[in-house]
């Protein structure tokens, strides 16, 4: 058109003829420029609009993966072959590394608490669990720091407990207590290391608060001091709201039985990771009782 144009605007019989061959070879030197640059845009947007479409479907498909792992979450699938094949890893000594057990106590007259630790710090093992509640953060802490013996604090009532567990080793411990003159029972390994009494007798636990693995709470599932922190890792924890037998014990702990708890059990879904803790397979029970 552009050729068209110019022709209809000048005379070539005005013009010589070597002019005039000259301006048509430049009319066609510009034809052929226009017509490949509107090829060359044509491949262009051909190769953006491909781009684009992978790109979306790229993303669908990405999309579509996020959602169904928000299902499976929601209908509470494992990441783990069974929900209770999982342990927490704690690898570092922080304020920040921790586990929170998402269902809070009841009111408790009594209770069990069961776990397989293995841990990898020096001096003092820190901080296992931790349950605090309004106006009481110290409610019930287990807790080995610096060079002082392991303790039970109920209620910031404090016993001290004859176990022996930081040679990074696997090892079970069970602690049982009841409001009943505040008598109380340590198990290391499946064996009843110590008892005693005196305990926050006629102390009732209170309902409600925040559970925590890991750390010590200075208040309510918060104010960590990374002093008091455990570093290893945890499987296991379970608390039933009665004082088990020691033979139940035993059978737990040698892995003879398998006995979830009847008020936290100890299942993938209740357990979140907050810091640069982690989840991983665990060992199984008769893998860990080898390295005792």
């Amino acid at each position: 058109s552009l050729k068209h144009q110019l022709r209809a605007n000048v005379s070539y019989a005005a013009l010589p003829n070597d002019l005039r061959e000259m301006l048509q070879r430049r009319l066609g030197d510009l034809e052929r420029q226009l017509l490949s640059k509107v090829a060359e845009l044509e491949d262009e947007k051909s190769l953006l609009h491909n781009e684009t479409s992978a790109h979306r479907q790229k993303t669908e498909t990405a999309l579509n993966a996020l959602l169904e792992r928000v299902s499976e979450l929601e209908k509470g699938n494992s990441a783990f072959k069974s929900p209770d094949e999982f342990k927490v890893s704690l690898p570092l000594r922080t304020n920040y590394l921790y586990g929170k057990i998402k269902k809070s106590l009841p009111e408790l007259y009594a209770f069990t608490v069961c776990l397989w630790l293995r841990s990898s710090a020096s001096p003092g093992i820190g901080t296992p669990f931790s349950y605090a509640v309004p106006g009481q953060a110290n409610e019930i802490v287990l807790i080995e720091w610096g060079n002082n013996p392991i303790e039970l604090l109920i209620n910031d009532k404090v016993a001290q407990l004859p176990l022996f567990i930081s040679d990074g080793k696997w090892h079970h411990i069970c602690i049982t207590w009841t409001t009943r003159d505040g008598m109380w029972e340590a198990f290391q390994d499946g064996e009843k290391l110590g008892t005693g009494e005196n305990l926050a007798p006629w102390h009732p636990i209170k309902p409600g608060g925040v559970l925590i693995l890991g750390q010590e709470q200075d208040t309510v599932g918060g104010r960590f001091d990374a002093t008091q922190a455990f570093v290893g890792e945890m499987s296991q924890f379970n608390i039933w709201d009665r004082v088990l037998k020691a033979e139940d014990i035993m059978n737990i702990a040698n892995c003879s039985t398998n006995m979830p708890g009847n008020i936290i059990p100890w299942v993938d879904n209740n357990v979140d990771v907050f810091g640069g803790a982690t989840k991983w397979p665990v060992e199984t029970c008769e893998e860990r009782l080898l390295d005792l």
